[in-house]
């Protein structure tokens, strides 16, 4: 299962790139952040979808801009959009979820995009922990994929790999044009096996957002 998680910032820079950064990719899942969230952004949405060559599973505004796409190979058994708990002056976030299936094997995702202040980014984690419990049914593997704003040995990045496999690309994310920092990242359940782990870079990474994408391969049960 080819999985891509992508900061898009909003489509604020050159939506046509975002798409074809995409589709290049060639993936079964992909876990969007700061999708369009204001006006018209169903449409918008919709619209990045078509152009990726994928549909909408879930998520959008009522999950605080993350969003879940996939290719029609993949099958969705449920979803669920998630608003962590809001601190004054910052913005409100959240988390997309999905219990999906390919090829025949069960697997959650949730796409979240964590904030910038410490204290509410390790609140939330553990709020998504509890979202997942809640809803991804028993011995189903879960996929955790998003903008951390936060970079590996951290805390939160710590905690969401306590139980899970850090998917280390080998590469910065942030900035996409000055890459420096990994503050995007992948987070698989041990029961899946990682083949492969990339942050991609190409001429449209540079032109499309401001962070760049992190694509892995993940061996399901």
């Amino acid at each position: 299962m080819r999985l891509l998680t992508y900061n898009v910032r909003s489509l604020r820079d050159d939506s046509d790139a975002v798409a074809r950064v995409i589709r290049a990719a060639r993936p079964d899942v992909v876990a969007i952040q700061e999708a369009p969230r204001l006006l018209r952004w169903r449409s918008k949405c919709a619209a990045l979808a078509r152009r990726s060559g994928l549909v909408i599973v879930g998520g959008g505004r009522p999950a605080a801009a993350n969003l879940l796409l996939s290719s029609l190979a993949v099958d969705v058994g449920s979803t669920r959009d998630v608003l962590f708990s809001k601190d004054f002056g910052l913005h409100q976030r959240g988390a997309a979820l999905a219990v999906l299936r390919l090829g025949g094997a069960r697997f959650a995702v949730a796409g979240t995009h964590l904030d910038l202040v410490e204290a509410p980014r390790l609140r939330h984690v553990a709020e998504l922990d509890g979202a997942l419990t809640g809803f991804v049914p028993d011995g189903v593997p879960v996929i955790v994929a998003g903008d951390v704003n936060d970079q590996p040995g951290s805390p939160t990045w710590q905690r969401l790999a306590g139980r899970r496999v850090d998917a280390d690309p080998a590469g910065f994310t942030y900035s996409a044009t000055r890459p420096q920092r990994r503050i995007d990242g992948v987070f698989a359940d041990p029961a899946v096996r990682l083949a492969s782990a990339e942050v991609i870079g190409s001429p449209d990474v540079t032109i499309a957002s401001d962070h760049r994408p992190v694509l892995v391969e993940l061996e399901l049960a």
